[in-house]
């Protein structure tokens, strides 16, 4: 029977439409860092290729090849992790063109270094490209978090993060900003606007789905405020 993470894990995928506390425990990811508008065609390369080492660690078995611990699943979504440079920060509109980002897929748990390495070098050989050198597979801890469903175009998210930040400032906590993921732009206090660092998790395909149904799950690591 196929591990779908949309059944199996709805805590985590499958959020409501008002913001909710959980924890997010440790996953392990590949992904690749950048910056700017997410609607270039390098972006669009960089998505490609973290599906394709997806996919390679996915189709294993049919290829000759079966991971200890393998069981069949769905491949989990695209995610991104995004704050803004200091440039950017300094700006009273969202320029995209500043954007930092962290984009990735997660992988199941039996993924090995080893099953890395072997994915890469047959993915080198069928898709070759030159982005492949720049993928990391890392694990990371989100740990406490809140996070919400998004309905609706990306532009206009800020409606969603400002339920996100009255339920924060409600339950006394407050962010928590993801220092040892290597793209945290420090000073944040000189902008205080809805954009600050965060997670999405896209359910939808942008590029099939009218952007009023796109649904994404939009996610602030918090901690609680005991300045309070």
């Amino acid at each position: 029977m196929k591990y779908e993470w949309r059944k199996e894990e709805k805590n985590l995928y499958i959020p409501k439409q008002k913001p909710e506390l959980i924890t997010v425990p440790e996953q392990k990811f590949f992904m690749i860092k950048g910056k700017g508008n997410p609607n270039s065609e390098e972006f669009g390369e960089k998505i490609e290729v973290l599906y394709s080492l997806s996919y390679a660690i996915r189709m294993m078995p049919k290829q000759g090849f079966t991971p200890e611990g393998y069981f069949e699943y769905t491949v989990y979504p695209l995610e991104g992790i995004w704050d803004l440079t200091e440039e950017g920060r300094q700006l009273d509109y969202l320029n995209k063109d500043e954007l930092v980002y962290n984009i990735m897929i997660r992988q199941p748990d039996f993924v090995t270094k080893e099953i890395v390495e072997r994915a890469l070098e047959t993915t080198k050989k069928k898709k070759p490209h030159p982005l492949l050198d720049d993928v990391i597979f890392k694990t990371m801890e989100d740990g406490l978090s809140v996070q919400i469903l998004h309905l609706g175009s990306y532009d206009d998210e800020p409606q969603s993060f400002a339920k996100m930040n009255e339920f924060i400032n409600s339950n006394n906590l407050k962010k928590s900003f993801m220092q040892h993921r290597e793209i945290y732009l420090s000073d944040a206090r000189k902008v205080e606007k809805s954009f600050m660092q965060h997670r999405e998790i896209y359910l939808s395909d942008a590029r099939k789905v009218e952007p009023e149904k796109l649904k994404t799950v939009l996610r602030y690591m918090v901690k609680e405020n005991d300045s309070n």
